[in-house]
């Protein structure tokens, strides 16, 4: 995931906490702040330079040591495919050295492509169009409405249930009903109630 992702989805400071608080880092190719944030995060390591100066009288060979970042932010934008950069957490009783890493995934193209070649299509089960889904969606509904509507009558004409619906003359298309105490939650939708709590 990207880090403009963390911060879309959680917000600025959410992000910054996911990204601070992970010890394993494993990426692949990334530009812009995230592939910043890697390269500083991985830290600087001395790097040797050697530079040649060329004249018409001799040649100057100057060596110089320096720190520069061990992946560079322009190293991880163009990462190739089936490349990783990463670095790895350790804990007391096996530490590790070196916790950074430049790795490839070494695959056999040839065996995987000969693997490939014995792959089967799945058969369909069944083909389906929009009429069939339509009916569907209808089925469940219809069913729907029928749970409704024996749960409802189970509930009137049971006086130890009653209590669990909230009487209103008020008609109402679309709305929740849950007495206090109850873990019964019924959505009348259709049908309205009287004051005696009798479908209209």
């Amino acid at each position: 995931m990207d880090f403009s992702q963390l911060r879309k989805d959680y917000g600025r400071e959410q992000a910054d906490v996911i990204m601070n608080i992970t010890g394993n880092i494993i990426s692949g190719q990334v530009t812009g702040d995230t592939a910043k944030q890697l390269s500083e995060r991985f830290g600087k390591i001395m790097q040797d330079h050697k530079s040649i100066s060329i004249n018409s009288s001799d040649t100057s060979i100057s060596r110089s040591r320096q720190l520069e970042a061990a992946l560079p932010t322009s190293k991880i934008s163009s990462l190739n495919s089936g490349e990783f950069v990463g670095m790895t957490a350790d804990d007391p009783q096996c530490r590790i050295r070196l916790k950074t890493f430049h790795c490839e995934i070494v695959n056999d193209h040839e065996a995987l492509r000969k693997e490939e070649e014995k792959y089967k299509e799945i058969p369909p089960v069944r083909k389906l169009d929009n009429a069939m889904i339509q009916q569907n969606f209808s089925q469940i509904r219809h069913d729907m409405q029928d749970i409704f509507y024996s749960v409802m009558q189970r509930l009137l004409q049971d006086p130890a249930l009653s209590y669990l619906i909230v009487k209103s003359d008020v008609c109402c298309h679309r709305e929740f009903i849950l007495s206090p105490g109850s873990t019964v939650l019924i959505q009348k939708s259709l049908q309205c109630f009287d004051a005696a709590g009798f479908l209209l």
